[in-house]
């Protein structure tokens, strides 16, 4: 392993152990066994290495979220989003403190241009990966570039960071992954499903993860 991946490793350690505001470059040398002359070079600052830690764990976790609501071929679109805020909500307590790290870097980045670049090229990706998955759930042929993927993208996106919000705030009253289907399957029953003679989605839960059905 060299220096790069020896800081991004102590990085994402530090930041689950102390938040984002309270680690020193000198920590993050003595947890990788590095040298303060290697975060420069392979990150060009503290915060660089901070936010690219970030980056690596959403995008891990985006990725493992993503396969796991496209795994049920017969899924429907709206299945998948159901899918994906629920499981998001169940995954909370194993990623909040990262999460909590993101958002202090969130209001770091807002003064600090080159952090601020950073963190919107993530957002950029991730919205762009999100956005592959719905032009797959189409199925219709719609291309993943379709500026409606990166607009639905853009709203499952903000739903997933709504909730993990709330849950931050007020982790007592954010509701359960379970307890957000049903909500989201009676207000269907109350709106398409009586409306439009639709039949509403059947959302249940196999081996411990989500499934659409």
């Amino acid at each position: 392993m060299g220096h790069r991946e020896q800081l991004l490793a102590a990085a994402r350690r530090l930041l689950e152990e102390r938040g984002y505001a309270h680690i020193t470059a000198r920590d993050l040398v003595a947890a990788s066994g590095t040298n303060l002359a290697s975060i420069g070079y392979h990150f060009g600052s503290k915060a660089a290495l901070l936010n690219s830690a970030i980056e690596a764990a959403f995008e891990e976790w985006a990725a493992n979220l993503a396969d796991l609501v496209m795994a049920d071929p017969d899924a429907t679109p709206i299945q998948r989003a159901w899918t994906t805020w629920s499981t998001v909500l169940d995954t909370l307590p194993r990623s909040g403190p990262v999460l909590r790290a993101y958002v202090e870097a969130l209001a770091q980045a807002q003064r600090e241009p080159e952090l601020h670049a950073q963190l919107a090229a993530h957002l950029q990706r991730v919205r762009a990966m999100v956005a592959e998955r719905v032009a797959e759930s189409l199925g219709d042929g719609t291309a993943p570039d379709d500026p409606r993927c990166a607009a639905i993208a853009s709203f499952v996106i903000a739903v997933c960071d709504g909730l993990a919000v709330q849950w931050l705030l007020d982790e007592r009253s954010t509701p359960s992954g379970d307890e957000l289907m049903d909500g989201l399957a009676t207000a269907w029953r109350a709106s398409a499903g009586a409306d439009a003679g639709q039949r509403p989605p059947v959302i249940s839960r196999t081996a411990g993860r989500t499934s659409a059905r």
